[in-house]
């Protein structure tokens, strides 16, 4: 019997506290144990945006672990090594991120901030739930991809066109 390898991904957004928390609470579930996701900041707020809290526990997320947390936790030796890593924010895409150990395989997947969200509390958790809902479509396409039968090259490519 053949152990089926585990990916892991890491989602970078400026502030670590909206996107990239809902993209690794996203991928951990839909990942089924694959894929396991983990996410950071270049300038974490050190919390995570209530709209976004409030919407992962209605749906049934864990959120009791959920920090925002520094990026520079992830290019050390001792960290998780990562397969795949994804800017989730134009900033973070523009920002000089570190080294990541393994060179994983890298793309931006820009998606609006619910951190921006103008109006009442129930326009601000509609657009979260949007974003949630635009987030979750792309790391369902992600997660069906035949990983082990694809190229360095030929996944760049793929998740590039994902983006599009």
């Amino acid at each position: 019997m053949t152990e089926e390898r585990v990916y892991n991904v890491l989602f970078l957004c400026t502030h670590n506290s909206a996107r990239s928390v809902l993209a690794e609470c996203i991928l951990n579930r839909e990942g089924k144990g694959r894929l396991r996701g983990f996410s950071a900041g270049s300038q974490p707020s050190g919390r995570i945006n209530p709209f976004v809290r409030d919407l992962l526990e209605r749906l049934g997320f864990p959120t009791t672990d959920l920090r925002s947390k520094t990026w520079d936790a992830f290019a050390t030796a001792e960290a998780p090594r990562m397969d795949f890593v994804f800017t989730v924010c134009d900033n973070a895409a523009g920002e000089v991120c570190p080294v990541w150990p393994g060179q994983p395989v890298t793309a931006h997947w820009g998606f609006p901030d619910p951190s921006s969200a103008q109006g009442t509390d129930a326009e601000k958790a509609a657009f979260t739930a949007d974003v949630f809902r635009q987030i979750e479509r792309r790391i369902q396409a992600f997660v069906s991809l035949p990983f082990a039968s694809l190229d360095r090259l030929a996944l760049k490519r793929r998740l590039e066109d994902m983006a599009r």
